[in-house]
């Protein structure tokens, strides 16, 4: 069984994230990432991998020169190799054109028997590509993954929702996506760590899996961020002082002017 999981580098969120000029997200200026909800993506392939025989896991990732330490990651982790697709005029792409390029470097590794994917990244939270991803492979999808139970070449999924839970069945190959509560995702070892260095990851260029620089970037995005600003720094907090017994009507007060009750 071929494994293929997709992983994103993104923005540390504790850093101090920035936008570019043209109101992208600033991808190189700032500390990044493997995107965590892509890791319980990985975790989920690799324990698959453990449960069966014959199994490799490719961890692929389409991002900026530094986005290779999300791969290098994944390896750490377990996964088997690693490919990295780079290219300038990836810069700006939307779900639509990440989603191609994704498409097109998995077709180029051979559809595999199961493509995963984290539920959302972290930095942008749309949840659209892995459904992109199945349309462009015209494969079945069951997304959403918060149980994962295989047999053979069957797959079944418990997905929660807030009104309801669902049981969802599918036969590989498939596109599939997991959610944080599948359980936590490992920390790599020391032994995996090392053992990383060794372990095959290849970087692609868009000519390399047949994409055209024109079908994707910013210019024939859908959507753009037409202006950005800073958030203002945090100013001190009102103290409601409690004289002569009025302090819970003033904070009664307080609380009614800015409508939290």
């Amino acid at each position: 069984m071929n494994i293929v999981v997709c992983v994103k580098y993104v923005p540390d969120a504790t850093a101090d994230r920035q936008f570019e000029s043209d109101n992208t997200v600033d991808r190189v200026g700032v500390d990044g990432l493997l995107s965590e909800l892509d890791e319980y993506a990985v975790e989920q392939a690799l324990q698959l991998k453990e449960k069966g025989e014959d199994i490799e896991v490719t961890a692929l990732c389409v991002g900026p020169e530094k986005g290779v330490d999300a791969v290098r990651k994944a390896l750490q982790m377990g996964v088997d190799k690693g490919i990295h697709v780079v290219d300038d005029a990836i810069a700006g792409s939307d779900a639509i054109a990440t989603s191609l390029v994704l498409a097109k470097a998995i077709e180029k590794i051979g559809v595999p028997d199961l493509v995963m994917c984290g539920m959302a990244s972290t930095d942008a939270g749309m949840s659209v590509v892995p459904a992109m991803l199945a349309e462009r492979l015209d494969l079945p999808q069951v997304t959403f993954a918060a149980v994962i139970e295989t047999q053979g070449d069957q797959v079944r999924i418990k997905r929660d929702s807030d009104t309801a839970t669902e049981i969802v069945g599918g036969t590989m190959p498939l596109v599939m996506s997991v959610t944080d509560q599948t359980g936590e995702a490992r920390y790599p070892s020391f032994k995996g760590i090392m053992a990383a260095k060794k372990k095959p990851l290849e970087t692609w260029s868009l000519s390399d899996i047949g994409v055209d620089a024109s079908e994707v970037g910013l210019s024939v995005a859908w959507t753009s961020v037409e202006e950005t600003a800073a958030r203002p720094p945090r100013t001190a907090g009102e103290i409601v002082k409690d004289e002569d017994g009025a302090g819970a009507t003033a904070l009664v007060g307080f609380l009614a002017s800015k409508k939290f009750i």
